[in-house]
């Protein structure tokens, strides 16, 4: 036998001696190594799981100092989540609110708000804001949640009522109280019809107007679609400009919860899609070309799918926040644990594969569904609840599950070893 194809022999023997268990140990500690750019902090604002509801959709905004309501040295950080009925699907009762004004060593609440509660339907039916989203809105010095409806009738969702409509609310940081919902008028047409924000990442212009990324649903077509608005607000009404290019996909649901970000001269958007997350990158924000799917740099793919992916937008460097495939992960629905971050080559619109770091790790409950918000030029912060529900006969996870999750809402603080310059200090 030739030399060569004798260590090619004895190298795989080998390595097919290596424990599995010791290969996925590798992987999860290429992930886990420390980054040049930042260093990583996971906290939890809170926890506690009675096996009925659990906490989800907790994201974030921050209120600069400086601004009306914070007369403090940092930042406060306001937090919205709701609970989950367990024994159903996407089934969601009020918002709650939570505030940290010392940059998360203690948190507040959750304190329930009755503006964001279920309202009756005349139909007999309820409704009630979710996937909802705060933001500071620098313009009107106002921070500002964006979410949509869902419509329950008998505490379930019925398809073909289920009207989704883009809804806002504003935070009274004095009164520390949420505002009455309200719902973004737009203008007649069936892309219009059932409309929704839910779970996007919005950007700000800096002239006060809004880049809202919407998936919506024409009555005649099968998919869902996607469309990036421009809207304007005073502080009190959120008003439809315009809007750009319809962005389809003929498989799974279609597109859904696209986020949109800056960087440099570019707008990017990243798309939800069953099968595969997408992007695609344009220079105005609102008219894109085809989106093309998520990669690593060498061409092969990401392995993200039919869950949410966020943008981390530094000065320094654009990033994604997913979860994925080969993660050592597969008892995890969908794949959505851990939380992963990855730096975006910009010009390629793919991962670069060594960036990859564990914002989150996976405890067997899933972290698709969370939110991103920077506290200050020296802090990102990436909030995440564990959603208590898998496949299986444990659709409901046990309250003494093996893995030990117990619906913490975990905030995990990228902290930059160089300044952000993309966010001011104060509001002055």
């Amino acid at each position: 036998m030739p030399l060569k194809t004798v260590s090619i022999f004895f190298f795989s023997f080998i390595l097919l001696c290596v424990p599995q268990s010791n290969l996925s140990a590798q992987k999860n500690a290429v992930l886990k190594r420390e980054s040049p750019d930042f260093r990583i902090q996971l906290t939890t604002a809170t926890k506690g799981y009675d096996g009925k509801t659990c906490w989800v959709h907790a994201r974030a905004g921050a209120i600069p100092v400086g601004a009306p309501g914070n007369d403090l040295d940092n930042p406060i950080v306001v937090m919205t989540m709701q609970k989950l009925l367990l024994s159903g699907s996407d089934i969601f009762y009020a918002l709650n609110s939570m505030r940290t004004d010392d940059l998360g060593k203690t948190w507040q609440g959750p304190v329930e708000q009755n503006n964001l509660s279920r309202h009756n339907l005349p139909d007999g039916g309820e409704v009630v804001v979710s996937d909802f989203w705060p933001q500071w809105h620098a313009a009107s010095k106002t921070l500002l949640g964006i979410g949509h409806t869902v419509r329950y009738y008998n505490n379930r969702i019925v398809k073909e009522k289920n009207i989704r409509v883009s809804s806002y609310a504003t935070y009274d940081p004095d009164k520390n109280l949420w505002s009455a919902w309200k719902s973004l008028e737009l203008p007649d047409g069936p892309e219009f019809i059932s409309s929704g924000a839910g779970s996007v990442q919005r950007y700000d212009l800096p002239n006060g107007d809004i880049l809202l990324p919407v998936y919506y649903k024409r009555p005649e077509r099968k998919y869902s679609d996607v469309m990036v608005l421009r809207c304007r607000f005073d502080g009190d009404t959120l008003k439809y400009v315009e809007h750009g290019n319809e962005l389809s996909i003929d498989n799974g649901r279609g597109f859904a919860e696209p986020s949109i970000t800056k960087y440099g001269d570019w707008f990017y958007l990243t798309l939800r899609n069953d099968n595969a997350a997408y992007v695609t990158r344009s220079k105005d924000g609102l008219h894109f070309p085809e989106p093309q799917k998520w990669t690593f740099e060498d061409g092969k793919d990401l392995g993200s799918y039919n869950t949410q992916a966020h943008w981390v937008t530094h000065s320094d460097g654009l990033y994604l926040v997913y979860t994925r495939r080969g993660a050592n992960n597969d008892h995890i629905i969908r794949h959505r644990a851990p939380l992963i971050m990855g730096q975006v080559n910009p010009d390629k619109m793919a991962i670069i594969r060594d960036s990859e770091r564990i914002l989150v790790p996976e405890r067997g409950a899933r972290l698709g569904n969370f939110g991103v918000v920077d506290v200050n030029e020296n802090e990102t912060w990436v909030i995440v609840t564990e959603w208590m529900q898998r496949f299986g006969p444990d659709y409901i996870m046990p309250v003494d599950n093996k893995y030990g999750s117990d619906n913490s809402v975990y905030v995990s603080k990228i902290l930059w070893k160089r300044a952000n310059k993309l966010v001011k200090l104060t509001d002055h």
